[in-house]
């Protein structure tokens, strides 16, 4: 009863205990938290928008989930961040792809990642909304490389636009490297940017197989804008270690999940 009372006190505190069950858990419920904490729902509710407004978790109906932790940060800060974790995962991922394949790259670091580690005598045709994937792909003499073409969005260096999906949805790919900015068993694939979307959902309707990399804190968020449910993935490429939720609910739904040791 002291710990409550002392929570309900100090707000701060009872905020990094909301962040601490956050992570435990992989998701809370404004109700389940006013128990906890014995203070009423409003107060909760203010709670959970500070933590929002502080870039901290992401507030959907009745609650908050995680919010991944490079969320907001532009498109070079994230390749100077590139770390073992993303490098092991991208060539894992690098090995699904066969000679005479078509293959998809949507924008991000990750596909990145994935389009550097391919094998140096790969060939296959390459097509991306990514001009700084295109150009990492330009170096392979085995790989036909398309760009599409669009405008630009300087947050995330990729292409949108009526160009954009003209293109891409004329193509039957082979295999999609999908980028992900978050990834929820109920919510599905989404992003935080808006003008993303529709690329990104003619990028899946456009591939046969569609493979998600992501690093674990992407797992269990959930960004504003919804792209897909979770079964339009085929296989998700993780780490072992995996901070909040539990990855056999995304095996419950059909995907193929491949955890990788780093």
């Amino acid at each position: 009863m002291h710990d409550q009372h002392s929570s309900a006190e100090l707000p701060h505190l009872r905020r990094q205990k909301i962040l601490l069950i956050l992570e435990r858990d992989g998701k809370v419920m404004a109700s389940g938290l006013s128990q906890h904490f014995a203070v009423s729902e409003d107060t909760i509710r203010r709670d959970l928008a500070e933590l929002d407004n502080a870039g901290l978790v992401q507030r959907v109906h009745g609650g908050a989930l995680p919010r991944p932790k490079d969320t907001g940060k532009d498109y070079f800060t994230r390749i100077s961040e590139t770390d073992e974790v993303k490098t092991r995962l991208a060539q894992l991922a690098a090995q699904r792809v066969e000679d005479g394949q078509i293959v998809m790259f949507d924008s991000g670091t990750t596909t990145l990642q994935i389009a550097r580690s391919l094998p140096s005598d790969i060939s296959i045709t390459a097509i991306t909304t990514s001009p700084m994937t295109a150009i990492s792909l330009a170096e392979y003499k085995g790989i036909k490389v398309i760009l599409a073409g669009g405008q630009l969005n300087l947050a995330t260096l990729s292409v949108s636009g009526h160009e954009t999906l003209r293109l891409l949805q004329g193509i039957k790919a082979d295999l999609l490297f999908t980028g992900v900015c978050a990834i929820h068993p109920e919510v599905g694939i989404s992003s935080l940017h808006f003008d993303e979307v529709p690329v990104k959902q003619a990028l899946i309707d456009s591939a046969s197989q569609v493979i998600a990399v992501t690093t674990a804190d992407k797992l269990g968020a959930v960004e504003p804008f919804v792209v897909a449910p979770c079964s339009r993935v085929h296989t998700l490429i993780t780490e072992r270690h995996v901070a909040t939720g539990n990855i056999e609910d995304y095996r419950k739904l059909g995907i193929e999940v491949v955890q990788v040791e780093v």
